[in-house]
């Protein structure tokens, strides 16, 4: 099983988005079957509905429990300071720029409004296993860019 990098904050939020799915929504599409299935040939478009939304369902609960059960949780996870790995937070620059800082994540967790990007995304990826004071050169859907390398924590 391929391992799942998730923040402890990101582990929590799939943990009660899961919860949720499993204790209010299931039980909700459960009686909505059962209601549907007891009425005549015209509400088979509701039934057919609610057979969809359980099928969506169950597939979200099951990648969240796959997800879950693979976790690797970053804040609990030894991280190198001197060049930037998976769960590091780096001050990057670009020229003529303000300083931007980023988390390193993983896919399922990214974030770019709130900081969080993944380790698999362009900037992500040309930013692994660089140390402070690299130039990076970052090749992005817009284009190649470069970003100097501030701090890493």
């Amino acid at each position: 099983m391929v391992a799942t990098f998730l923040t402890r904050e990101g582990y929590q939020k799939f943990q009660e988005e899961l919860d949720w799915l499993i204790n209010v929504c299931r039980p909700e599409v459960a009686m909505r079957l059962s209601e549907a299935e007891g009425s005549d040939e015209d509400d088979t478009a509701e039934y057919d509905a609610a057979k969809n939304e359980q099928g969506l369902l169950e597939t979200r609960i099951k990648k969240l429990e796959i997800m879950l059960a693979s976790a690797l949780i970053l804040d609990e996870q030894p991280r190198q300071q001197d060049n930037i790995d998976i769960g590091n937070i780096v001050v990057v620059q670009e020229d003529g720029m303000e300083p931007e800082q980023y988390r390193l994540v993983g896919p399922a967790e990214a974030d770019p409004d709130k900081g969080k990007i993944s380790f698999e995304s362009p900037l992500g990826t040309a930013l692994m296993g660089h140390h402070v004071g690299d130039i990076v050169k970052v090749r992005a859907p817009d284009g190649v860019f470069n970003v100097k390398v501030i701090s890493i924590s």
